[in-house]
């Protein structure tokens, strides 16, 4: 795993127990699910509008917003990083087409 991605998750977990008034990551647990989720959805969009854009350097900070809460997300439901690359990993050398059949069988 990316050493900055190690570094980000032990800094997310850390906030866990922060005061919401202390840490912005604190204050979106302290809202709750529902409030993660919505930043994600809003960071998605702006992460879209950047790429119709075709300005790359505003595409990989609008990501860079976009990957740094789907982080908090999967920090405030117990996993990290590492889970997401594990999965990542187990995917490697399928084909999208035939991945995408196995989920669709397993649902």
């Amino acid at each position: 795993m990316s050493d900055v991605l190690t570094k980000l998750a032990a800094v997310l977990e850390s906030r866990k127990g922060a005061d919401p008034a202390s840490s912005y990551v604190a204050s979106l647990y302290d809202k709750g699910l529902d409030a993660i989720l919505k930043k994600i959805g809003e960071e998605a969009t702006e992460t879209v509008i950047a790429a119709k854009a075709g300005v790359p350097a505003q595409l990989v900070h609008e990501t860079a917003d976009l990957w740094f809460h789907t982080l908090v997300l999967l920090a405030q439901q117990g996993l990290g990083p590492g889970d997401v690359l594990q999965e990542l990993e187990r995917r490697f050398g399928l084909s999208g087409l035939d991945e995408k059949a196995a989920r669709t069988r397993q649902e």
